[in-house]
């Protein structure tokens, strides 16, 4: 894996996010009231709704528009017919790192 230092995780407020912006599109940086951190695409499958607009809860986070819920882990709508891309992160001494292999083809913008 190829890790890139994309922020402090007190850049992403507690039980809210961060968006990344890439060549290929938004990625969403979310953050637990656990301190667990999470991305996954930005934007619900079901309207478009910019899911770092959302409410997280727990690990997982819900659309503003329409609320569809989204599971961080696995990107899984539940209850619905949809799912989000996810991408691995990790922390390490106070920075949140992306995988950058693992965002096929995007490139910081």
């Amino acid at each position: 894996m190829s890790w890139i230092d994309i922020c402090a995780i007190e850049d992403i407020p507690l039980r809210g996010a961060r968006k990344l912006k890439t060549a290929m599109g938004c990625i969403a940086v979310f953050r637990t009231d656990e301190d667990e951190v999470f991305a996954a695409a930005d934007s619900c499958p079901h309207k478009g709704g910019p899911l770092s607009e959302g409410i997280v809860h727990g690990q997982s986070v819900t659309c503003p528009l329409h609320n569809w819920v989204f599971d961080l882990n696995t990107g899984q709508a539940r209850g619905e017919d949809g799912q989000i891309a996810t991408y691995a992160l990790r922390v390490q001494a106070g920075r949140v790192l992306i995988d950058g292999a693992g965002l096929s083809g995007r490139s910081a913008a």
